[in-house]
């Protein structure tokens, strides 16, 4: 045992390696967090001067305000729509997430349990749906969306295109999870009087909270991080999303770091609590349907 010890590899290069990881991971937020809370508008957090010293240079690149301030914060909301604009990536995400869950559950379920003509091809062409970027329906999602449907600046219009694209990833998981729950649990129902619809709504989808609960945060995240269809769709400002008024603090003739520093945190906030509530379920929902098709 001994000697079998003396001869392993030391464990401190995997260490050092995953620490190196770990802050070059971290950098880049941390400069955000500075750059929200500096209370200012610049990316520069410390002056250099003329003939700076190694540590003036290292001051600048260090992610630390001179002075913390919530001044950015306070102004985001006081003085800017954000607020309307958070509203909006509320409203549009809950929607997205009702629909698609609802959606995905019962898609998957009767690709699941029942055979009935092109369930094989309908599979397939979820399956393949993946393959293509989203920008490559830009062009047909504006005809229908916005010329045949006049649905263009209105939160009914991104909540359909946002489920549509949503759907197909879900489905796949959903059914993976549907396979792996007996079907005798529904034949028993079944012999006591209960109609399929009780089947599904009070014994299926008990048993399927991990993959419900995946594809609700695929469903949100899909409407709450989109940019391009709401940048495109959106043309009125009281209607944008949060990452479509972010896009306003910088760029053109606008470069409001702070501002858009502190919406991201902002921003980002509810995907975290989403994360941390539904983290006891994600990880059995992902794998589950893994090893039965």
């Amino acid at each position: 045992m001994k000697s079998s010890r003396r001869g392993e590899a030391p464990h401190w290069p995997l260490h050092l390696f995953v620490l190196l990881m770990v802050g070059i991971t971290l950098y880049p937020l941390l400069w955000v967090f500075s750059i929200a809370f500096s209370g200012g508008q610049s990316l520069a957090i410390a002056d250099v001067p003329l003939h700076a010293t190694a540590l003036d240079r290292l001051r600048a690149i260090t992610p630390w305000p001179e002075q913390v301030s919530a001044s950015n914060f306070r102004s985001l909301f006081a003085d800017q729509p954000f607020a309307r604009w958070l509203l909006n990536s509320v409203i549009v995400s809950a929607a997205t997430t009702f629909l698609g869950v609802f959606l995905a559950s019962t898609s998957a379920y009767a690709f699941s349990r029942f055979r009935f003509p092109g369930r094989r091809a309908g599979l397939m062409t979820f399956l393949v749906s993946q393959m293509f970027p989203g920008t490559l329906m830009l062009i047909p999602l504006y005809i229908i969306i916005v010329k045949w449907l006049g649905l263009g600046s209105s939160y009914i219009g991104l909540v359909l295109m946002y489920t549509v694209t949503a759907i197909p990833l879900c489905v796949w998981l959903m059914k993976g999870y549907f396979d792996t729950i007996p079907k005798e649990l529904e034949e028993s129902a079944l012999i006591d009087g209960a109609s399929q619809a009780t089947i599904f709504f009070r014994i299926i989808l008990p048993l399927a909270k991990p993959a419900l609960a995946v594809t609700a945060l695929i469903s949100f995240m899909t409407a709450w991080n989109e940019f391009i269809q709401a940048a495109t769709f959106m043309d009125k400002e009281a209607m944008y999303t949060a990452p479509v008024g972010l896009r306003f603090f910088v760029g053109g003739y606008s470069h409001q770091w702070g501002y858009f520093a502190a919406g991201s945190i902002v921003a980002a906030i509810p995907i975290v609590f989403l994360f941390l509530f539904l983290q006891k379920y994600l990880v059995s929902g992902l794998t589950a349907g893994a090893v039965k098709g």
